[in-house]
């Protein structure tokens, strides 16, 4: 009898996520846990990591800390950051489970601007690699998880193709991946989409304004950046020009994550809606994209970083980080058995 032969591509599978009765519709899956949901309890004791080209950025730290244990670190979406309530859920689960937390600020994300022109972007994988190898130095027995929600995804996705077999980490998860941007940009031109790409226009313009005589400095035009009115304006007049991209489009083309995951050789698990407003279905991967290791799980609802479901006294529960730790804690178990029973599939 022949042995089975190993899958050449990763799989695509049906959640079982159900969104909650009174929020079926995809913006008040993306607005309400923005909107009403207080912020999770978690204290952060911020580490400053300074990085090769004399800029920094933050690791809010939190859990117990062990030697050889496990560390997942959470990258956060586009204006986020440590006070992000997915995040802070998701690292008050792990931490629960015995898990020590390492939330990245990206740089440029925090209130306090960055030493240097740039700030973060969808491809800007080179601080999260260095932080990587940066917990592999100090704890070679650790066992290191990363996890990123929406531009967050789209680094980690990155960079875990990028990485390849060489990736010092054993697992990733990526929630809302914007697969391919451009058409994420545009969609994000439309619509009610418009909205929540003003109130993230709003915050980078804030970020912009931050950094107003450095970036003049750097020969950008502030102006232009100030006024752009939607995505594409402030990628061609900021994004681009700052990290040796000839426009926007280019800066799309060479960053969207979809073109790295045929490349990721670890368990990766990748949560996205359907219905998504950020996005447009076409954008979604076929089986045949994904490496081996890579699981792409759709939900036909659960919007954009949304996914409340009902709890068990009719309430909200934040399926989604839910989801996220029941799946790094059975694909990167502890040593020990007791905190499995903490979490729940």
């Amino acid at each position: 009898m022949n042995a089975p032969v190993a899958a050449a591509h990763g799989r695509i599978i049906r959640s079982e996520f159900r969104p909650h009765p009174w929020l079926r519709g995809p913006h008040a899956q993306t607005l309400l846990p923005t909107l009403l949901r207080p912020p999770p309890a978690v204290d952060f004791e911020i580490e400053t990591l300074e990085l090769p080209d004399g800029d920094f950025v933050r690791v809010g730290w939190s859990g117990a800390v062990q030697a050889g244990g496990r560390i997942a670190v959470l990258v956060h979406g586009l204006t986020g950051g440590f006070e992000s309530k997915y995040l802070r859920g998701l690292a008050r689960l792990l931490g629960d489970a015995g898990w020590r937390v390492a939330a990245l600020e990206l740089r440029g994300g925090a209130d306090t601007p960055n030493r240097v022109a740039r700030s973060y972007h969808h491809g800007d994988t080179a601080d999260l690699r260095l932080f990587w190898q940066r917990l592999r130095e100090r704890d070679p027995a650790a066992r290191i998880a990363a996890v990123g929600w929406s531009l967050g995804a789209n680094v980690v996705l990155k960079a875990m193709g990028e990485a390849g077999a060489d990736a010092p980490v054993e697992a990733a998860v990526a929630a809302s991946a914007p697969f391919l941007l451009e058409p994420c940009a545009h969609k994000l031109r439309s619509g009610f989409a418009r909205v929540y790409q003003a109130r993230l226009i709003r915050d980078l313009r804030a970020m912009v304004g931050r950094k107003r005589e450095l970036l003049a400095a750097a020969g950008v035009d502030v102006g232009a950046v100030l006024r752009a009115r939607d995505f594409i304006e402030f990628d061609d007049a900021y994004t681009a020009p700052l990290n040796g991209f000839a426009n926007a489009r280019d800066y799309y083309a060479r960053c969207s994550c979809a073109q790295f995951l045929g490349a990721i050789a670890r368990p990766t698990l990748i949560v996205n809606a359907v219905d998504d407003p950020f996005m447009v279905r076409s954008i979604l991967p076929s089986a045949e994209q994904l490496a081996p290791p890579v699981t792409l799980e759709l939900s036909r609802r659960g919007g954009h970083v949304g996914f409340v479901a009902a709890g068990t006294d009719g309430g909200f529960s934040y399926w989604l980080e839910q989801r996220i730790a029941a799946w790094l804690e059975q694909t990167v178990p502890a040593q020990a058995s007791s905190a499995s029973a903490r979490l729940t599939a």
